[in-house]
């Protein structure tokens, strides 16, 4: 037997086959010599895999910095990630490989560096000075556990404060640690009998670099002379402190405490507090101590030259507050303003107009970090508005279902879109220009528009602009608000099908020509809208109810005699037409008293206003049969063109006219095959009898029930079309009622049957069995026509076969290239025209070549499944090239994209392979193991696009971007923004006459004396050990190019012989050490045995 051999991409995976069949190769011998004339441009050359952009809030926040020079703002994550803001459209993201959370930022200001320190006692540096950051060195701390970390400003000196309430001193140039420790037995009072606690604070007091201010946990709080090494004064308090803040003037400091007072202390009196605070207490009458609140987290001390000081602070609410928001608190003078936040408060940074601590601070915003948002609040004007923010950290809004990604789009898209989005902003925010504004962009090497749009759980769906590498939110449809909402839960009517989130998106179908737009929600509902630019109030909402049936039991029929299904043949009902204004039939029910005929979700009954943007034209529910529900659909089709809509679930199929507004086609599944079924099925229960079924394609089908199994919310991240569709799967076998539901849908133009002579506009339907069925469309002429002649449906008789679920379907031309579906270009529908040009207008546009081609031209028919891809020659309907993607796992999304002017058959696998074959032969050019399926978000929301553009939810709240391009890869790091620019340090304020002749100026010190290893010796080996960061040496070479490029080509081979002759000494010093303790246990067998005779060994 013949093998057919196809170059592996990647040797040695066992989990994709990349080698066709043997049957295959037959096939494509037999095959004419047509289809070889198809030069295929596309090699494995064109294709590599890389991240591109990171959007969205940062998931599960945990930590906050800000470089006041630089103005760019870190934020680090739970899960060791680092997200860096510049300006508008300059954002990074970095991950620290061990994955513990961030407990702490510290810029090295102006200087183009970060210091991050870990959950799992690690601190780590960062270069910011190249456009994708990598860390320098690492410490790991082995025996201590860090707590707190502090930097002052222009010092290489960075405090170290741990859990046993000690304070090490670490070199950031060279990322060592300084012999000099403070231990905390020697910081407190020696006849304290207890520990004082963990560390959480450091700082140096701001008028003199000697002292630094120590907090411990338990509320003791040292102030330590550096150079006499011992303590100048102790203040105690019986409250546990929180937090710690300088006055600039260095004579006065405040602490917050855990009862939800606030301390402030003069330097020199440290016997007791200068005064008290509790910002939120109730002050009781007769003098006595406030009644405790929650814990004050965090205090900043601000002063400003003009009037009183900043005392701004987060928690210490009142216990009785119950339900109240997180609030963060603004005192300034007498005033005290609350602000309320939707989400905790993770931390918070005050911004401020000056680097140095020992001038008037001049605060002008405080960013807070909420858990879900972050949030700027202009301190300057009356009221503290918030700014508005430019950055795209809206995704999550409401959680994602769905996502859908478009590159390439027409032109007209972003601005029309970006018109009527411009209407729903918000008033109220500040008219400053966004604080945070450091950095370049990148050069914009890619100038296609792309147009991703999310669907969510409260029914919103949002349209961005994600051109280039940025994202801003367009446009956001709010799809709930055709129907009436029930306003308490005793109130909600017990149709819905879910639990929570009945209006969720499940799948949207969109046609970016004509902008018609599709959506299908998680209540079994399906609503299409047209865009216009002019607002229209609709007095009725145009509604279809449409009943989706099925009798026959599965394939996987019990023990038992299978019994072939009999159609039962009734009167064709006429097709259901616009429902009036009243709901109908809300409280219908069956003879026996089960609820049927009754929608999940009720449309309003009052006229509805619709703003510009997109406008419903129709909404189609299935109903209640016989006391069941309907079923979630599981695939959704629009085309413009011919005025259609179609879509399927895992009872069948359903075809509405929405010119029309009436039903074409309401089939069950197995009824599409018709005699030609190649299943023996057995009838459902007995006890469910069969309503009377329209028995040609072209009438209403109604009957049977659906299944007992509850649909769920997609946001319970159970729910996901790629998954409920494989049955070879073990995820899916969990399923015991896995039916044939229909799972892809194409409208196209194109060849029937085999007989055919020219194409025709039909509709190819897959299913879940790997069956793809056609139905022919035989349209009306245009016009009004159009609306007055019935659209007939019929089936062609057409069945191809694939293994696994249907995915996706495309059609090439005689030459290979993608044949689009026909569409509409789109027009303003609001505005009365005259009927010539109406007529012209309602013709549709097939840019299909197809329809110039000669007869004895052929197309192919492009139909990917979970198993496998077929390419199948038309009309002749021969298989021309086979390709199975993998045996053991199935593939999720497949998608027929365009890339460097050709095209290709894109699949991202449940196993984490991505994928790529060449059309039309399925050669593969592609495939790298990307990224493991560790959850139900990336299966629902993994999309491929043109022009080697790909994405994913990565987490709930961030879009992954990634590309399949190697030029785009090439072009990757041009396209990025700077996080670092050359930026003068400002002056230092000046000390005055006075202040300089009578030293009552900032005291500096020489921290290299103190910390140097001359000073303080080296610190032991035990306590962390340096790693050298992968962004060291690389980080140079990447930098050495340009002018300089000889010179710092000379330094790095400098930095490198360096780098080798240290390693070289810690070689040394580690046999050194091995010899040592090989003669020392030498040693010590010696004596052990020297006094035994041979007979005692």
């Amino acid at each position: 037997m013949r093998k057919f051999n196809i170059r592996k991409v990647l040797d040695g995976l066992t989990a994709v086959s990349a080698v066709a069949s043997a049957s295959s190769a037959a096939q494509q011998q037999q095959a004419g010599n047509r289809e070889t004339e198809i030069q295929e441009t596309l090699q494995s050359e064109h294709f590599q895999l890389c991240k591109t952009v990171r959007h969205g809030f940062p998931y599960q926040p945990s930590a906050l910095a800000f470089d006041p020079v630089q103005k760019i703002l870190a934020i680090g994550t739970q899960t060791g990630a680092l997200r860096l803001f510049g300006r508008p459209g300059v954002e990074c993201y970095c991950q620290h490989d061990s994955g513990a959370a961030v407990i702490q930022l510290q810029f090295l200001i102006n200087e183009g560096a970060l210091v991050s320190a870990l959950a799992d006692d690690t601190l780590h540096l960062w270069n910011l000075r190249q456009k994708r950051p990598a860390i320098l060195h690492s410490l790991k701390f082995n025996r201590e556990r860090i707590t707190f970390c502090h930097l002052p400003f222009q010092s290489k000196w960075l405090y170290v404060g741990t859990e046993r309430g000690n304070i090490h001193i670490v070199n950031v140039e060279s990322f060592t640690l300084s012999g000099y420790v403070i231990m905390w037995n020697k910081a407190i009072e020696l006849s304290s009998k207890s520990h004082p606690g963990p560390v959480v604070h450091i700082s140096d007091n701001p008028m003199d670099e000697g002292k630094l201010l120590i907090g411990f946990e338990s509320g003791t709080v040292v102030l330590w002379d550096l150079k006499s090494k011992k303590a100048d004064y102790r203040y105690t308090h019986d409250e546990a402190i929180h937090s710690v803040a300088w006055h600039h003037e260095g004579k006065q400091f405040i602490c917050s405490h855990s009862d939800g007072t606030l301390t402030i202390w003069n330097v020199k009196s440290p016997t007791k507090p200068f005064q008290t605070i509790t910002p939120h207490g109730k002050q009781l009458k007769d003098g006595k101590k406030p009644e405790p609140c929650k814990p004050i987290l965090k205090v900043e001390y601000k002063t400003t030259r003009a009037g009183e000081p900043f005392i701004i602070l987060s928690g210490g609410l009142s216990y009785d507050t119950v339900g109240r928001r997180p609030c963060l608190t603004v005192m300034h003078g007498k005033s005290t303003a609350v602000l309320e936040m939707d989400y905790s408060i993770v931390d918070f940074l005050t911004l401020c107009e000056t680097p140095y601590p020992n001038d008037f601070q001049e605060p002008y915003a405080v960013v807070v970090l909420l858990e879900k948002d972050l949030v700027l609040i202009d301190l300057a004007q009356n009221g503290y508005p918030i700014f508005e923010n430019p950055y795209p950290l809206t995704i999550h809004e409401s959680p994602v279902t769905c996502c859908e990604y478009f590159a390439d789009c027409p032109a007209d898209l972003i601005p029309a879109f970006y018109s009527v989005g411009v209407q729903q902003k918000r008033q109220g925010y500040s008219k400053k220009e966004w604080p945070i504004s450091g950095g370049n962009w990148g050069l914009i090497t890619r100038s296609y528009p792309e147009i991703i749009i999310t669907g969510h759980a409260d029914g919103s769906i949002k349209f961005w602009d994600a051109s280039a590498i940025t994202l801003q939110v367009l446009y956001k449809l709010k799809t709930a608000k055709v129907f009436e909402k029930s306003r308490n839960k005793d109130d909600r009517p017990n149709t819905d099908i879910v639990d929570e989130d009945p209006y969720a998106i499940q799948i949207i179908s969109w046609c970016p020509e004509s902008r018609m737009l599709c959506i299908a929600g998680v209540s079994a509902h399906v609503i299409i809208y047209r865009f216009s630019k002019q607002e229209v109030t609709t007095e009725v909402i145009p509604m279809l109810e449409v009943r989706l049936l099925y009798e026959i039991n599965d394939v996987e029929t019990p023990d038992g005699e299978q019994v072939p299904p009999v159609p039962t043949p009734g009167t064709g009902s006429n097709p259901q037409s616009i429902v009036p204004q009243s709901h109908p039939s809300t409280s219908s029910s069956s003879s026996d008293g089960l609820r049927d005929n009754v929608p999940c979700l009720k449309v309003k009954n009052s006229p509805l206003k619709q703003s510009p943007g997109y406008q419903i034209e129709l909404v189609i529910q299935l109903v209640w049969v016989s006391g069941e529900p309907p079923q979630q659909i599981t695939s959704l089709a629009v085309n413009s063109a011919y005025g259609l809509v179609v879509f399927g679930n895992c009872n069948g199929i359903a075809m509405v006219d929405y010119l029309q507004k009436t039903v074409l086609l309401n089939l069950g599944t197995i009824e599409l095959y018709g005699s030609n079924d190649p299943y023996r099925r057995e009838p459902r229960s007995p006890r469910k009898t069969r309503q009377p079924s329209g028995a040609g394609l072209c009438d209403i089908n109604e009957g049977t029930v659906v299944p007992e199994d509850r649909c769920k919310s997609p946001t319970s991240d159970v729910k996901d079309n790629s998954f409920s569709r494989s049955r070879s799967s073990s995820v899916t076998s969990i399923d015991k009622e896995s039916r044939e539901a229909i799972s892809a849908l194409h409208f196209c133009e194109t060849f029937t049957r085999k007989a055919d002579t020219s194409p025709s506009p039909c509709l190819w339907v897959g299913t879940t069995l790997g069956t793809v069925l056609v139905i022919v469309l035989n349209l009306p002429p245009g016009g009004e026509q159009r609306l007055l002649q019935p659209v007939i449906v019929s089936p062609s008789g057409t069945i191809l076969r694939l293994k696994g679920a249907i995915l996706r379907m495309a059609f090439l031309d005689t030459t290979g290239s993608l044949v689009p579906p026909a569409h509409e270009p789109w027009r303003e529908h609001n505005v009365p025209e005259d009927k010539d040009e109406k007529a012209k207008k309602r013709r549709p546009v097939s840019v299909s070549p197809s329809s110039s081609q000669e007869i004895s031209e052929n197309q192919y028919a492009v139909i990917c499944s979970e198993k496998q891809a077929k390419v199948i020659s038309l009309p002749s309907q021969n298989c021309i090239y086979k390709q199975n993607i993998t045996e053991t796992s199935f593939v999720l999304r497949g998608d027929i994209v365009s890339l460097s002017n050709s095209i290709c058959l894109a699949c991202f696998c449940a196993n984490g392979h991505i994928m790529t074959f060449s059309l039309p032969s399925l050669r593969p050019l592609l495939d790298v193991y990307y990224l493991p399926l560790t959850n139900m978000r990336i299966a629902r929301t993994f999309c491929f696009t043109n022009n080697g553009q790909a994405l994913y939810l990565v987490s709930p709240t961030e879009i992954q971007r990634l590309t399949y391009s190697q030029e785009t890869c090439e072009n990757l790091q041009e396209m990025l923004g700077e996080l670092f620019t050359p930026v003068e340090t400002p002056e230092a304020p000046n000390r005055g006459f006075f202040k300089g002749l009578f030293g009552g100026g900032a005291q500096s010190l020489d921290r290299e004396e103190l910390f140097g290893e001359s000073a303080s010796g080296k610190a032991s080996r035990s306590l962390a050990q340096h790693i050298p960061g992968p962004g060291g040496i690389e980080g140079v070479k990447g930098a050495a190019s340009g002018v300089v490029g000889e010179l710092a080509r000379a330094r790095l081979a400098l930095d490198e012989r360096g780098q080798k002759l240290g390693e070289l000494e810690e070689k040394t010093a580690a046999m050194l050490y091995s010899a040592d303790s090989f003669s020392k246990h030498a040693h010590e067998m010696m004596l052990k045995y020297k006094d035994k005779k041979w007979y005692q060994f």
